[in-house]
């Protein structure tokens, strides 16, 4: 057993992991409701020592990470060190959810496996090829350079994995290829991708700009906040309570579940069909705001939970825009899930197509790069 990596997906209540030997997978898992009442372990220290106990680690090269935010430092991966270590804790205020659960992960795993290579791959560093026009808020330059204020994106790992696929898809070199990714589960994002480089996104400073997402509200006027603090006397902590777990689906349906909206829609519920209705017009203005951006588009790719397995979600988001020869084909669009797939119809000047994400297996590739590097 040769060129085995282990990757680790903590999140901010669960733990996926993926032992690669190659290409195949030997292993995999999720230990999730960390930290819940009556739930699994106690803190995602206990839960990757969990996984560790009950893999075979044998001939491993390499531990793959994923982190969430790299900030302006980190544009690929890296392997870890203390300094990698310390810079990690330093963007915690820029991810307070996400980057302290990665970096348990990586301690625990560094003192149980002290002689294999730990590599962090960051979910913001494929969007640091992101033009400055693209990454540069219109606020206090001053202010935004001391504050660290600038788009920085993210599911990074999955816009890199989904668009390289759609070009082998496609039979196009990845480089000559323009796609636009949409990843679309209970976290959603798009990103505009130009021959491997990711030239727009919709996610910013943090993951809650952009599309309409289970539980946070993506876009909306920044005035909204400050009506809220002074007519209701709402604080920071409420809005942001507000905002990242009571909107979105959830806030517009009462479910962040798209299965659950799709039921109660078909079953005429009006909050469901509203809840619908915004979600789909959000991803067609992305959608139509990135073409123009590229100016030549040869795909979309859904992908993701929502993007993979919700047909209606995808004619809707892609309904009337056939002008910019972009369709869908209602048979192909309606099969379910499994391999990736072209869902446009036969010479569609724009392919639409399904692709499942596996931001592991990206990961592993970097790991394995990484290492390879020296």
């Amino acid at each position: 057993m040769t060129d085995r990596v282990l990757v680790l997906n903590c999140g901010s209540s669960s733990v996926k992991y993926r032992l690669y030997a190659g290409d195949t997978v030997d292993a995999r898992g999720t230990v999730e409701r960390i930290g819940e009442p009556g739930g699994g372990p106690a803190d995602h220290s206990g839960a990757v020592r969990e996984i560790l106990a009950g893999l075979d680690l044998t001939d491993l090269v390499a531990v793959g990470h994923r982190v969430v935010h790299g900030g302006q430092r980190f544009t690929e991966p890296v392997r870890v060190d203390d300094g990698v270590l310390t810079a990690i804790r330093d963007l915690f205020p820029l991810a307070p959810l996400h980057n302290p659960a990665n970096l348990a992960g990586i301690e625990v795993t560094r003192d149980l496996l002290p002689d294999t290579p730990q590599v962090a791959v960051f979910d913001t560093a494929f969007h640091h090829t992101l033009p400055e026009a693209a990454a540069t808020y219109a606020v206090d330059r001053e202010t935004a350079r001391r504050y660290g204020v600038r788009r920085y994106g993210f599911h990074g790992t999955s816009h890199a994995y989904v668009s390289r696929r759609t070009a082998e898809l496609l039979g196009r070199a990845y480089g000559e290829t323009n796609t636009i990714t949409l990843h679309l589960g209970n976290g959603a994002s798009a990103c505009a991708v130009a021959g491997g480089r990711s030239v727009a996104t919709s996610m910013g400073m943090s993951p809650l700009e952009g599309l309409v997402m289970g539980t946070r509200s993506g876009d909306l006027d920044p005035a909204i906040l400050f009506h809220l603090h002074r007519e209701a006397g709402f604080g920071v902590d409420a809005l942001d309570d507000l905002l990242n777990h009571r909107s979105g689906l959830r806030g517009l349906a009462g479910a962040n579940d798209m299965r659950e909206v799709l039921a109660r829609r078909a079953d005429g519920d009006p909050a469901a069909t509203l809840a619908f209705d915004v979600y789909c017009r959000r991803i067609t203005g992305y959608v139509g705001a990135y073409y123009a951006l590229l100016g030549r588009v040869d795909a979309i790719t859904f992908t993701a939970g929502v993007g993979e397995h919700a047909a209606p979600v995808r004619a809707a988001a892609l309904a009337g825009l056939e002008r910019l020869g972009i369709s869908v084909d209602p048979a192909r669009n309606a099969t379910g899930g499994g391999a990736d797939r072209v869902i446009s119809p036969d010479g569609s000047e724009v392919t639409v197509c399904v692709v499942g994400t596996d931001e592991e297996r990206e990961i592993a590739r970097a790991a394995r790069a990484v290492v390879a590097a020296g």
